[in-house]
């Protein structure tokens, strides 16, 4: 049997200190919940370890959440913006910069 080939490692992303944040959660909670000690929760939010298939699941039903709400490829937004986020109205008018002042077709102020 030949071994694995694995390529570049890709990082997984993780909102648990927020959705600790959100419940008052304190790691050694979490840690307690999930069967692993403080640090590794502190390892698992910081990125310096990634969980097991079975320790994402465990921490994804504490949360009561999908894997994909608490776990990604990519980074995460603020979840306020995702939550949160306006679709352009078609009717509003365009939005002006903030240091543009209009002028009249002289270069004068208005």
């Amino acid at each position: 049997m030949s071994p694995i080939r694995r390529g570049e490692k890709l990082p997984i992303y993780n909102r648990i200190g927020v959705l600790r944040a959100e419940r008052r959660m304190s790691r050694a909670e979490l840690a307690a919940l999930v069967g692993i000690n403080v640090q590794s929760v502190g390892a698992l939010e910081r990125g310096d370890n990634y969980p097991s298939l079975d320790l994402a699941f465990r921490i994804c039903d504490v949360f009561d959440l999908p894997v994909e709400a608490v776990f990604s490829r990519r980074e995460f937004g603020a979840m306020s913006a995702a939550l949160y986020r306006r679709e352009p109205s078609p009717t509003a008018p365009e939005p002006q910069p903030v240091h543009s002042i209009p002028t009249d077709d002289t270069g004068g102020e208005r």
